[in-house]
């Protein structure tokens, strides 16, 4: 557990579950940012304003987390935790109590996991990955940095996803399956091919749109 307190980049809805898991494990959260002047998050947690509050704080005062999620562009969590990073502070990864990851899985820097999600032996997840509720990753798998594995996805064993994909809500990809970067799996998709860079794939079996 950090000593530092945490500071939620971010105020819609997965702020608000990124701010339950952090209560849950026991972590204090300073405050949150958001541009948008009427966000909250409820509770007893400071709106601070937009990011550029983040100037009155150090590396060593705070530690952070990107609590923006997607539904197709991962841009703005990607940029976001990149420009943060440049200013030297950390993003502990985030692990719900409820969620399982093998010892042997591989977490990178600001990556979330949700409750009910599983990572199994061998999976590397780079940094600033959600892996949401109730998804689960499989064995041997690399999902790529700023990738959101949306809630009940299914990712089989030996799967790679390129950095900063979408895989939609109950979405399945097959084991061995390559995703391309920037690729979007639509919701309850199945992946039995591999998806080029900067795809759209939706149906199944998915074919691209």
């Amino acid at each position: 557990m950090t000593e530092r307190p945490f500071i939620i980049l971010g105020g819609g809805g997965h702020a608000r579950v990124v701010r339950s898991t952090l209560r849950q494990l026991g972590h204090t959260i300073l405050g949150f940012t958001d541009p948008d002047e009427d966000a909250s998050l409820e509770e007893d947690i400071d709106h601070l304003g937009p990011d550029a509050v983040l100037f009155d704080y150090t590396p060593t005062d705070v530690v952070l987390t990107v609590a923006i999620a997607s539904t197709q562009d991962t841009t703005l969590r990607a940029r976001t935790f990149k420009k943060q990073r440049r200013s030297d502070f950390d993003f502990p990864s985030i692990v719900h109590p409820r969620a399982v990851v093998a010892p042997e899985a591989a977490v990178g820097a600001g990556t979330q996991v949700a409750a009910g999600a599983v990572v199994q032996p061998g999976t590397t997840l780079a940094e600033n990955v959600i892996v949401n509720t109730n998804a689960s990753v499989d064995h041997d798998s690399e999902i790529g940095a700023h990738t959101h594995i949306a809630p009940g996805a299914t990712v089989s064993g030996s799967v790679s996803i390129g950095a900063r994909a979408h895989i939609g809500t109950g979405a399945s990809l097959i084991q061995g399956i390559h995703v391309g970067p920037r690729s979007v799996v639509g919701a309850g998709a199945v992946v039995i091919e591999d998806v080029p860079p900067d795809s759209i794939v939706v149906g199944v079996p998915a074919v691209q749109k």
